[in-house]
């Protein structure tokens, strides 16, 4: 399936806010409770993006993919905390779209702009029990680099895996 790409305008990450939420139930619902994943509604996740992407719009990149109109998928990438390193914030796809290539079309977009970050990697962060991210990413060139962490979905901790790719 081809989709549009093409960057976020400042209205945007509005929309992006439910295409986030639902992204994130369909695809961590397998290994975080659903209690946890309600927690934060689609207008809490729109809100949070328009914020973010207020103060990091002149160094993160919001791609969006739609067909006909509709979001179905967005990636951002931007500076690292890791030192050398871009970083791939997020890819996610409507879960109606999911295995349809919108994912890949999003990843191979970001690697293209990832070097205008100006370093000569990128990393990610997935969570560890999602299988599902971890397998597309590898099948997109990425390698788990053995960097571990533990941050919070909806204030419950938990682990993430470093994956890198050469730029």
């Amino acid at each position: 399936m081809a989709v549009l790409l093409r960057s976020a305008t400042p209205s945007d990450p509005i929309r992006v806010g439910a295409l986030h939420q639902r992204s994130r139930l369909a695809a961590y619902s397998g290994f975080i409770s659903p209690d946890v994943l309600a927690a934060r509604t689609a207008e809490a996740f729109g809100e949070w993006w328009a914020e973010r992407w207020k103060w990091e719009q002149d160094t993160h990149r919001m791609t969006l993919a739609e067909d006909d109109g509709e979001l179905v998928g967005f990636s951002y990438i931007g500076p690292s905390e890791t030192p050398g390193a871009a970083e791939l914030y997020a890819i996610h796809v409507d879960p109606a779209r999911v295995g349809t290539g919108v994912g890949r079309q999003l990843m191979v977009r970001a690697l293209a702009d990832l070097p205008s970050i100006g370093h000569d990697r990128a990393v990610l962060w997935v969570l560890t029990g999602n299988h599902t991210a971890r397998a597309f990413y590898e099948r997109g060139g990425w390698k788990p680099d053995g960097g571990t962490r533990t941050e919070p979905v909806n204030d419950v901790p938990v682990p993430q895996i470093r994956y890198w790719h050469p730029l």
